[in-house]
């Protein structure tokens, strides 16, 4: 059994990170590493350093839950978090030992975080916002959690042709999303335009139009 991350040599810390991204590309990206794409090396890169994020994230929600202090909230529409890969890198301290073990595999770093696209959940000075607050009650160890939209499709991406403001698909989830979790048991049913129908203290929302939301974290 190999000693805990943060205890390791760096020739080991590089080394293990190594295996780790071999491995996920083969069993959970299945791919070949003579015919992976950039984004498959992406996301066996994301798998392998989810996982050293997952223990952490478990306790803390534990630990929030064994207390009996009051958790926040965070309910927002927007959240421009940015891209996720070096964010984790810079904040678990390691975005030079994954350079190393990426330069050792013949990649460079900085070419493979820009593979990653942002997340299309928001495109706003407020997404910022609620991003940079669940930062700081991160860093502040504050027990929270922040509830919002997973946009299949993203805000949309914005062109000018021919002097015309030109709206297209912001297909952010194309190349898959290794970050999340899919919650399959929990959906819930959100109704939209329809009419109000009363009957005498009763009132009944009647021929809405129905989208099923599941739940990710």
């Amino acid at each position: 059994m190999n000693p805990p991350f943060h205890i390791q040599s760096q020739e080991q810390r590089i080394d293990n990170l190594v295996d780790a991204i071999q491995t996920k590309l083969k069993f959970m990206v299945g791919k070949d590493p003579i015919i992976a794409t950039s984004h498959d090396w992406l996301n066996a890169i994301s798998y392998a350093i989810r996982d050293l994020t997952v223990d952490r994230w478990l306790r803390g929600i534990r630990r929030s839950l064994s207390q009996s202090d009051r958790a926040i909230a965070y309910l927002s529409m927007e959240y421009l978090i940015g891209r996720t890969l070096s964010n984790t890198l810079l904040n678990l301290g390691m975005y030079e030992d994954v350079s190393a073990a990426l330069e050792k595999m013949g990649f460079s770093l900085d070419d493979v975080v820009q593979e990653e696209d942002d997340p299309g959940l928001g495109n706003g000075g407020l997404g910022r916002l609620a991003a940079c607050f669940l930062d700081s009650l991160a860093t502040l160890k504050i027990p929270s959690v922040g509830f919002g939209i997973r946009y299949e499709y993203g805000m949309f991406q914005q062109n000018i042709i021919d002097g015309q403001q030109v709206e297209s698909t912001d297909r952010w989830l194309q190349y898959g999303n290794a970050w999340e979790f899919p919650r399959y048991n929990l959906s819930y049913k959100v109704r939209f335009a329809g009419r109000i129908q009363q009957e005498g203290k009763i009132v009944r929302w009647i021929e809405t139009e129905e989208v099923l939301a599941r739940a990710y974290d």
